[in-house]
């Protein structure tokens, strides 16, 4: 039986076009992953092409996993050995790491994480204000997604701001160079340019990528669009998945114009429609389609369900924030408890991550459990940047921001004024930190006394960076913790509760590396790269608890929950008053539009009247979109004052009936 015989019909042709660029318009819920998976599989099994010609590349670590055990569920007895399943960004670091001279970078070369990549503005602007170094960060991503050169950004700004900015851009971009080191949008760019640049690395890619599947596709931002066209070349062997009424990352640089560019850029693209939805009620997707109705059409689509007609929508107005969260709790506990459901089938989406503590609160105080989305994640801690920053250094002893991290982690009798008088020399000598200690200035520079200690320390990264490549990642690992007496560090400098989990955290991302060295056959040097692109917690949890989600809408894209309450739905939070000032209402519908569609059964809705904000109580407006979703929503009567009086009075004489 054929591979693709478990598929509808517009899906099955999705998975058998193999004549040139495909774009696959993926309503909410209509099985995409499934689409991408069964053609995964039909081009390995039953058109004969080698796994390691097929690249599907995603935008999570986590879609990655999941497509890649899916797609190997399908071939199971066949080998798909060498199969590429993806990130972007994982990606590009496998095609800097192979052509690394070409980008003028070591091998070695080490992967800044936002935090570094904030450091190194801070230095340059000569400033700890978080706002400031947030907008030159932003604006500099923008640009590298824009593949834009410090000189191209100088030379395109249109005033004096934006020029002021492309100049910390280009000394960034400088530091960055001298560090070895690259960010997360280098991942793209890099390779990008590259391609770009030399014609016989572009043909060495094409050659051995026969077929390139891009989930998410609306999502993607114009050095990613490049890198796809530059890989699949003439050729064009790509199938693109998208919808473009999910395209909701706008603001941080993504382009849903890609999906209008692809019909310029590629006249026979093939276009599929998937329009049934598996997750949703009737009900649920003729709100959806009601409310995106409201926005102009790139392409037109219905979704469509056969799962029945289902719950009406409620619309739940409350006084303010606590008595929402209280409300929506309570309408929580009591549907359970009529409907003998799970914890983990609830969700509670909000815009904002600052809307949750409420949320929170009310759900600890019924002692109900909750796992919070896009919280920090496991490699952002403290104590794993201190042991990141051993592994990066001994990888890359040009990493600055990792020399100086790890020379004062424990604290080692080097101060800040000899770690100034290092800086100094190696800005002369035009050479990293490390490099400078064992340089003839430095001995000139430094007594003595205070060299010592950093030439010892010096010469113990050598030491291990000598056993990297040839020793077990996890046996490295736990002798370095072990030399730099880290546990005893870490209970020097906390109550021993705290430092408990600290270290607790620290063995368990040692045993990490250990088994993801063993299981994937690669050594330290290797680790340490990914380790930037890796969220560990992604990862860890082979079952979801069983708990209700508490989730930004961003973070509850490609989810889905039985029952959900859209909570804070008012003017100013959703639409955002900032996106609406900003010409991007269609971006928040489409926000709005993601959250009704990851209701499968019920979606209830809720607003307040008034709401905390600083010190101050402001009146609210129910949102616009409210109305925008149809006339098939349960809002709910709005009595007249002297009606809400007498039935309050009312109530009171039955109470007082009651309990005479």
């Amino acid at each position: 039986m054929s591979l693709v015989a478990a598929l509808n019909p517009p899906q099955r042709e999705a998975a058998k076009y193999l004549d040139g660029p495909l774009l696959v318009l993926a309503g909410a819920g209509s099985g995409k992953t499934r689409v991408i998976t069964h053609k995964i599989a039909y081009l390995i099994g039953e058109c004969g092409y080698k796994p390691g010609s097929i690249a599907a590349i995603t935008f999570t670590n986590k879609a990655a996993r999941e497509m890649q055990a899916r797609a190997a569920k399908l071939t199971q007895g066949v080998n798909t050995k060498g199969l590429i399943v993806t990130t972007f960004h994982s990606m590009g670091l496998r095609m800097l790491r192979e052509d690394a001279k070409l980008a003028e970078l070591k091998p070695a070369f080490s992967i800044l994480d936002s935090a570094d990549a904030a450091g190194i503005i801070s230095e340059i602007l000569k400033t700890t204000d978080k706002q400031e170094i947030r907008r030159a960060v932003s604006r500099i991503s923008l640009w590298k997604n824009e593949l834009k050169s410090p000189a191209a950004a100088l030379q395109s700004a249109e005033d004096d701001n934006a020029r002021a900015y492309a100049k910390i851009y280009d000394r960034y971009d400088a530091t960055l160079r001298a560090y070895q080191a690259v960010d997360f949008d280098d991942l793209i760019r890099l390779p990008a340019e590259l391609l770009d640049t030399h014609v016989d690395l572009r043909e060495k890619w094409q050659n051995r990528l026969r077929h390139i599947l891009v989930d998410e596709y609306q999502d993607t931002n114009i050095a990613q669009y490049r890198l796809l066209q530059k890989l699949t070349g003439v050729r064009a062997a790509f199938t693109a998945v998208g919808d473009d009424d999910q395209a909701i990352y706008g603001w941080r640089g993504a382009s849903a114009d890609n999906l209008r560019q692809l019909r310029e850029d590629y006249p026979h693209l093939r276009l599929v429609k998937l329009e049934q939805n598996y997750r949703s009620t009737v009900r649920i997707l003729k709100a959806a389609n009601s409310l995106i109705s409201n926005n102009p059409k790139l392409f037109e689509k219905r979704l469509w369900s056969d799962l029945g007609y289902g719950d009406a929508i409620q619309v739940m107005p409350t006084r303010d924030d606590e008595h929402e969260a209280e409300s929506v709790v309570m309408r929580l506990l009591s549907h359970k408890f009529q409907h003998r459901t799970e914890w983990r089938d609830y969700a509670i989406l909000y815009r904002g991550n600052y809307q949750a503590r409420v949320f929170e609160q009310a759900l600890r105080n019924e002692k109900v459990p909750y796992q919070l989305s896009g919280g920090q994640s496991f490699i952002d801690r403290a104590e794993i940047k201190d042991v990141i920053a051993y592994l990066r250094l001994i990888a890359n002893s040009d990493d600055d921001p990792a020399f100086i991290r790890a020379v004062t982690t424990p604290k080692r009798g080097i101060g800040a004024a000899t770690l100034e008088k290092l800086g100094q020399v190696a800005a002369t000598l035009h050479v990293s930190l490390f490099e400078s200690v064992f340089s003839a200035a430095v001995a000139a520079q430094i007594g003595e006394r205070q060299l010592a200690p950093l030439l010892e320390f010096c010469n113990f990264i050598n030491r291990f960076e000598a056993r990297v490549t040839h020793e077990p990642a996890g046996e490295v690992l736990n002798d370095l913790l072990k030399s730099i007496d880290y546990e005893v560090y870490v209970f020097d400098q906390d109550d021993a509760r705290t430092a408990q989990n600290k270290w607790n955290n620290v063995l368990e991302f040692a045993a990490w590396i250990a088994k993801k060295g063993e299981e994937d056959d690669k050594d330290l040097l290797q680790l340490t790269q990914t380790i930037a692109l890796i969220s560990l917690l992604e990862g860890r949890e082979d079952k979801e608890p069983d708990a209700v989600r508490l989730s930004t809408l961003h973070a509850a894209k490609g989810l889905e929950f039985g029952h959900v309450f859209l909570v804070g739905v008012e003017e100013n939070i959703l639409p955002h008053r900032d996106a609406v000032d900003e010409g991007r209402l269609e971006e928040e519908r489409r926000l709005m539009y993601v959250g009704v569609t990851r209701a499968k059964k019920s979606l209830t809705l809720s607003y307040c009247a008034r709401r905390k904000r600083a010190r101050e109580t402001m009146a609210c407006e129910p949102s616009r979109f409210i109305d925008e979703l149809g006339d098939d929503v349960r809002q709910p009567e709005k009595p007249s004052d002297a009606a809400a009086k007498a039935s309050g009075s009312n109530r009171l004489a039955a109470l007082k009936e009651m309990l005479g």
